[in-house]
């Protein structure tokens, strides 16, 4: 099987400027992220960004650079880009990385590819993984995804959903069997190429902006989105300065 990645990587945070920069065990984050993915059996891995500094890194440990505009409003149309200006197939598979994931599990790059693969009806493959506790449901920052039968996306939200209504009305607790129904979602996706040049043409939609949830932008327009479960969950991604630390002392 064969599928490309596609790491965006901005300069520009806002929380935490210079993300991909920062240091990791002797390294940049974002080298991290690119060794990830390489180990992933990729046919290619291209960094994206808008950035001479971070093409510089990029430079000095071999990766592939394709320079963006600086004008782009998500991942999603930095891809868009790549594809157009590296002229990659429209029925190839392709990966958006994000550029501060450095512990993501190379299986998951894998996952996304084979299941987007093998199923010809979805537009997005992307990944779950079981909610741990209570607080987790209810924490905003936690994306919950429902899906039906076929592990195809119901809906993505923010919101402690599915709302059990004996249990979280008076007294919010969870058996460990009842926490099974719960899925926290994984930002990883992978598209076929042609798809990402529609996506980027679709309208945004008031759910999307709702829930400041890019894919319900697919859903809303009809699209599928299979959504597997992860066969190795990843470590935390780096937002914060506290995610920083964190992630340092897992990787050393």
């Amino acid at each position: 099987m064969s599928f490309s990645i596609i790491i965006p990587a901005r300069y520009a945070s806002t929380r935490l400027p210079g993300k991909p920069l920062l240091e990791i065990a002797g390294k940049p984050m974002i080298q991290h992220v690119y060794e990830r993915a390489m180990a992933s059996g990729a046919e290619q891995v291209i960094i994206a960004t808008d950035d001479e500094r971070i093409k510089d890194a990029a430079d000095s440990f071999g990766a592939d650079v394709c320079m963006t505009a600086d004008t782009h409003r998500s991942g999603t149309e930095r891809l868009a880009e790549v594809i157009d200006t590296c002229n990659i197939s429209d029925d190839q598979i392709v990966i958006n990385l994000q550029g501060d994931e450095p512990l993501l599990p190379p299986r998951c790059l894998q996952q996304v590819a084979t299941a987007l693969e093998a199923d010809s009806e979805a537009a997005v493959a992307t990944l779950c993984a079981p909610m741990q506790s209570v607080e987790e449901i209810f924490d905003p920052h936690a994306v919950k995804v429902v899906r039906d039968h076929q592990q195809r996306a119901l809906y993505f939200t923010r919101a402690p959903v599915p709302w059990d209504r004996e249990h979280f009305t008076n007294n919010p607790q969870l058996t460990a069997e009842q926490l099974r129904a719960y899925r926290r979602h994984i930002g990883l996706y992978a598209y076929r190429a042609g798809f990402v040049k529609k996506y980027i043409e679709l309208p945004v939609t008031e759910l999307e902006k709702i829930e400041s949830l890019e894919q319900l932008r697919v859903m809303w327009h009809g699209y599928k989105i299979v959504v597997l479960e992860a066969d190795e969950v990843p470590g935390p991604g780096v937002d914060t300065i506290e995610d920083l630390e964190q992630v340092r002392k897992l990787i050393s």
